[in-house]
């Protein structure tokens, strides 16, 4: 028999909420839709919404009715297509899924879009689960990120997939509070200022590593509780340690449960086949015309920012969203109105999801993961931009890879692929990355990438991590690159943590950590990253010779470092370098350390520097430059005096 608990009118949502979230503006629809725990005066339960237009009925359906879904129907909100449902004494902790009825009279069973929590795969049930138990401690962290300038910052980001960082003897994941004890001080101790954790939203498959998902403002139960997820973001907080989410807009998973033909027709996605499939990933791609979408894409990225503090996300396949051929090989090339291949309805959401993520939480990092030569990615909307504020430059990644893997007899005939970079090194603001993308699929890690012997390999990538940390741009690095892992990423097995008992690994660990703190403490190493007034080149064509030199200067005048590359294997002594000016310079950090694995060439005393112009430098020294090493002069002045370490790093 039917039944239908009829819904008390203060539970209906409001007529401006629906009206927003029908004009793609309900930019928290997380409040009015989804599951919510109800307990006022005589209403104790959960009130269900969930948007169905197309729907002939939708009814809750669990364990407390038998998964009947003839025992609790929604009502609908005239010509609204959102469903309402309210069932009493239903608690925290209960399993759900909606019984939708399609146009055609074919019944699905549907997770709710908006849960908050989820079954364990390889379950599919949403959960009961309120968000607001949680109490925080960051108090301090929030406040300084609202006013913290990002750009003009040193910035090192840690990039992790959670169920292979560590795991533990039997193969189990950590939980989120166990990491939070585990990953954030190892964050710290290495001088990491942001994780940044590969998708962490409910996804039913671990191969997809989280970026085919169900469940968009579900954390997921592999690793725990949500609360347990924001005691770790929290914990981050506490330790001076910024959390960034990687975040899908771009497309959704096609398994029965989740968004796809939500209502018996395409709803998230086009009704369109061609538009709204993504057959390289086998999902489906998000429909950025409905307004609806972009209401609950836009509270999804706020849900996270408001519920869980994160800092940002990195957001992935923006090329996939602004260009709609990109990554797509269909039987036709897409257009839009205008015959263009740009996704203007995309273009505009991402727009949107800028100015409101910005105008709300200031400091914030939204990153775009964009491969392409898609102009002003991190420009203001107002002019004419997407309106990110970093920018991942892969093109520079792919060129310094490409580079490395070179025989050190073949990089001077490749020489540009080392300074081409900085003709655009200042057109967005860049996050450098290493990213798991390298180290994947047949690609190999970093060290394995390196030609030549052992020894060689490590000073290679030493060398390669120099330029990383001098290179104008913020950094990113994949777990397992800190310490030389060797065999490329294994999704399902943790890092090979046994290589550091090796010396070669454990000294390459320790020029990571003292090269990040050299970074850190050096400002001119960051403090102008994004403006061209931070960068000068003093030598980029010794092609023959496989060196390139350049300066990275600070706000301050007289605040600049001098930066020395050799990528070929010989060493060069009685190098002639242009300086700014005249005086005593010393090498205050190289790669080629024998403490670090290296030949330990260094420049044992000052150097002086004479004023005999060079390189279209008014000043010039001769130094002493490391084989496959990455040297770095300062100019002693009496601030520097002290601590100034002329026997080898």
């Amino acid at each position: 028999m039917e039944k239908m608990f009829e819904v008390p009118k203060q539970l209906f949502p409001s007529d401006f909420d629906v009206y927003l979230f029908h004009e793609g503006t309900l930019f928290e629809s997380y409040k009015m839709l989804g599951a919510h725990l109800v307990s006022e005066e005589n209403l104790h339960g959960v009130r269900f919404a969930v948007w169905a237009p197309h729907a002939k009925n939708v009814s809750v359906v669990g364990n407390f009715n038998a998964w009947n879904g003839g025992q609790n129907r929604m009502q609908r909100l005239a010509s609204s297509g959102i469903w309402v449902g309210f069932i009493p004494d239903l608690k925290k902790g209960e399993i759900y899924k909606y019984e939708v009825t399609g146009p055609g009279g074919q019944k699905e069973l549907k997770a709710d879009p908006y849960a908050f929590y989820s079954e364990l795969r390889p379950a599919t049930a949403s959960v009961v689960y309120p968000l607001d138990t949680y109490k925080w401690n960051d108090q301090k962290w929030m406040t300084k990120r609202k006013k913290t300038d990002i750009y003009h910052k040193p910035m090192a980001i840690y990039e992790v997939h959670l169920a292979s960082w560590k795991q533990k003897a039997n193969g189990d994941f950590y939980t989120y509070q166990e990491l939070a004890d585990e990953l954030v001080e190892y964050a710290v101790e290495n001088g990491f200022t942001h994780i940044e954790l590969m998708p962490v939203m409910e996804h039913p498959f671990d191969g997809s590593w989280g970026y085919q998902i169900t469940g968009f403002y579900s954390a997921t139960s592999r690793y725990g509780t949500p609360e347990q997820l924001m005691y770790f973001i929290d914990r981050c907080h506490q330790r001076d340690i910024g959390v960034i989410l990687d975040w899908v807009p771009a497309h959704f998973c096609k398994d029965i449960q989740g968004l796809g033909r939500f209502d018996g027709t395409p709803l998230y996605e086009s009704a369109d086949p061609l538009r709204a499939e993504r057959p390289i990933w086998g999902t489906y791609s998000f429909d950025y015309s409905k307004p609806e979408v972009v209401s609950f894409l836009i509270s999804n990225a706020m849900f996270w920012m408001d519920v869980y503090h994160v800092d940002g996300f990195r957001i992935d396949a923006v090329s996939s969203i602004v260009y709609l051929n990109h990554d797509n090989p269909l039987p036709v090339k897409l257009s839009n109105q205008y015959g263009g291949d740009k996704n203007l309805e995309a273009i505009a959401f991402l727009k949107k999801l800028n100015e409101t993520i910005f105008q709300r939480y200031p400091g914030v990092l939204m990153m775009a993961e964009e491969a392409t030569e898609y102009p002003l990615v991190t420009g203001p909307t107002s002019a004419g931009g997407l309106g990110f504020n970093y920018k991942w430059n892969m093109g520079w990644a792919n060129d310094i890879l490409k580079y490395m893997k070179l025989s050190v007899n073949e990089r001077p005939k490749h020489h540009h692929l080392l300074t081409f970079s900085f003709f655009y090194a200042f057109s967005e603001n860049y996050v450098l990355p290493f990213s798991h993308d390298e180290m994947v699929h047949g690609k190999r890690s970093l060290v394995n990438k390196m030609p030549g012997d052992y020894w060689q390999k490590f000073a290679n990538l030493r060398l390669l991590f120099g330029y990383l940390f001098t290179h104008p741009g913020k950094k990113l690095l994949f777990m397992g690159s800190e310490f030389g892992q060797f065999d490329e990423w294994k999704y399902r097995e943790e890092m090979d943590w046994m290589l550091l008992d090796y010396e070669s690994h454990s000294k390459f660990f320790n020029y990571y950590k003292e090269l990040n703190s050299f970074y850190r403490e050096t400002h001119s190493l960051w403090r102008l990253d994004h403006e061209s007034e931070g960068f000068e080149w003093i030598d980029a064509d010794n092609a023959g010779q496989s060196v390139i030199t350049f300066m990275r200067r600070g706000k301050r005048k007289g605040d600049y470092c001098l930066v020395v590359c050799n990528f070929s294997d010989s060493v060069y002594r009685d190098y002639k370098i242009g300086v700014p000016s005249s005086g005593q310079y010393y090498e205050a950090f190289t790669s080629d350390a024998e403490s670090y694995g290296g030949s330990g060439t260094f420049n044992a005393d000052f150097i002086q520097a004479e004023k005999i112009p060079h390189h279209n430098q008014p000043c010039s020294m001769e130094i002493t430059v490391p084989p496959l090493g990455m040297a770095i002069f300062r100019k002693q002045t009496k601030k520097r005096q002290k601590g100034v370490n002329l026997n080898g790093i």
